[in-house]
């Protein structure tokens, strides 16, 4: 390669776009470094499996690297990168000190994906029975999250509802997050191939069914939603597509309700293309959702919750409709699905969303110019962060003994 900047992105498992929304989130950001001239290496602790993306096509370099192991030491100051992408703040956790030993001058940015403490706060509200309040958020997940984001020089996140919480929440300084949506590229918006109102039949609801909001929301549908839906539309189905279910989520099929849990799906934009309505009630979870995106690229109106559309309209119309109460959420559901005009209304919608909201070119341009400006002045820019540097002295330390002690545990005597 001869392009002079080089970024390591240090992945928390091996991207799987055909499974996950995090799959498809990883493969965007690896395309804009690309595009912005960084020679990438790409390394992950995890191991792959048969669903992982064949990176190997893409003009980057690939390295497994072990946790709790000084051979990554010596393996990224050989390497000697001008910056370094944790996935997820677990990751940053894991090697985040190693980088800063080795090559403290390399620039630190961590892709939250989404708020993690949000997700787990919303969660434990929606077991509980009860409404979530902002005092939910200061929990364990917080402090680790919220620490991994002032141990680096920028962290990248996902939805400006995340940004406004870290901000006036966390009080977390604007300098240190950059707001990077999904970033759609034109070519991926294929207007004329959306399919006619008369083209689709049924519904749908996808997600990796590893992510307990989408487990959650497919048990949501079963119990409380498809029977107020079935009975007003008898013939109609809802398949169910996720990869990853288990046996617990199968034994819901039910093939005499028009329940159909049809498991892992390569393209899910073909299945969803086909389908007339989405349906997405998400009663917990954080970030902006990739099946719902997926919907908007195939011009397939949705019904989902606040939760749902959460960070992805702005100031736009919803391409569809939003409701939290299941009742409501059901008969809208009817409605779309059966009022031509309405479903032609709320796909039209989608277009100006697409390109205002997610197209790539602004996003590209804007994060561009923050990295380089951070590169430029890091010095300074880490000289306002004391706070975060205080806890990389401090955090630091303790997840770096607790590394070297596992590094000793697990040497096998000789």
């Amino acid at each position: 390669m001869s392009n002079s900047k080089k970024l390591l992105i240090i992945g928390k498992v091996w991207p799987e776009s055909a499974s996950s929304a995090a799959g498809s989130r990883m493969l965007q950001l690896i395309d804009f470094f690309l595009k912005a001239r960084w020679d990438i290496t790409f390394v992950c602790p995890a191991k792959k499996n048969e669903h992982s993306d064949d990176l190997s096509g893409i003009d980057i370099d690939l390295a497994e690297v072990k946790m709790n192991d000084s051979s990554f030491d010596v393996f990224i100051k050989q390497l000697k990168p001008d910056a370094v992408l944790f996935d997820r703040f677990m990751t940053e956790e894991q090697f985040g000190w190693r980088v800063v030993e080795q090559c403290p001058d390399a620039i630190r940015i961590l892709d939250t994906e989404d708020l993690h403490c949000l997700r787990k706060a919303r969660q434990v509200a929606v077991k509980q029975n009860r409404v979530f309040t902002n005092q939910d958020l200061f929990n364990e997940e917080a402090k680790r999250e919220i620490a991994s984001i002032l141990r680096c020089d920028l962290s990248l996140i996902i939805s400006e509802w995340e940004m406004q919480l870290l901000t006036n929440v966390f009080r977390i300084e604007k300098s240190l997050i950059h707001y990077t949506p999904f970033m759609v590229s034109r070519d991926s918006i294929t207007f004329e191939r959306w399919k006619s109102f008369e083209e689709r039949e049924h519904f749908i609801s996808i997600g990796n069914f590893l992510h307990e909001p989408n487990r959650d929301a497919v048990l949501h549908l079963k119990q409380n939603i498809w029977p107020l839906i079935r009975k007003e539309l008898p013939k109609a189905e809802l398949h169910i597509y996720g990869a990853y279910s288990s046996h617990k989520v199968e034994q819901l099929h039910n093939p005499g309700e028009g329940f159909l849990i049809k498991g892992r799906v390569e393209d899910a934009k073909e299945v969803i293309s086909i389908s007339k309505v989405m349906l997405a009630p998400l009663r917990f979870g954080a970030g902006l959702k990739g099946k719902l995106l997926d919907a908007m690229l195939t011009g397939t109106p949705s019904v989902t919750t606040t939760i749902g559309a959460e960070g992805m309209t702005g100031d736009y119309n919803w391409p569809g409709v939003v409701f939290d109460d299941f009742v409501g959420f059901a008969k809208a559901a009817v409605s779309l699905y059966t009022d031509k005009v309405k479903w032609s209304q709320a796909k039209e919608s989608i277009r100006a969303l697409l390109e205002e909201r997610f197209g790539e070119k602004t996003h590209r341009d804007t994060l561009n110019q923050r990295i380089s400006m951070i590169q430029t002045g890091v010095k300074s820019h880490r000289q306002k962060n004391f706070l975060g540097s205080m806890l990389l002295h401090h955090t630091t330390a303790s997840t770096k003994y607790m590394s070297k002690w596992i590094e000793e545990k697990n040497k096998k005597p000789e």
